[in-house]
């Protein structure tokens, strides 16, 4: 098995840089969004290390390999999800600058809503 190397390329943090959100220096979001890529392409490495050092013990067939990849994609996120963790964010970055304030309200809305 070949040497796994879980360091990002220049490049690709380059490319993660350019994609992440506007509103960046507003709330630590570019952070989170390369925190993300970087723990998201490790684990990718990793997988697909496992994937080879099986593949060279021929002890998994092509298809069941193919089978482990999707099932250890993550799913995409939903928009709910999505706003139930920036509505997290928001009430964190809130209370750190002591101005916490209730949105329990706006929880339970978007928890009501539909996948």
């Amino acid at each position: 098995m070949t040497d796994h190397n879980i360091t990002p390329p220049p490049e690709l943090v380059q490319q993660w840089r350019k994609s992440g959100p506007a509103d960046a220096a507003v709330n630590n979001a570019y952070e989170c969004h390369i925190a993300t890529r970087a723990a998201q392409w490790a684990a990718d490495q990793e997988l697909e290390a496992c994937c080879e050092w099986l593949r060279d013990r021929n002890w998994l067939d092509p298809d069941f390999i193919k089978c482990l990849r999707a099932a250890r994609r993550p799913k995409p996120r939903g928009l709910k999800r999505v706003a139930l963790l920036q509505l997290d964010t928001l009430n964190a970055d809130l209370g750190l600058e002591g101005r916490g304030v209730d949105l329990s309200q706006i929880r339970r809305a978007i928890e009501a809503l539909p996948e």
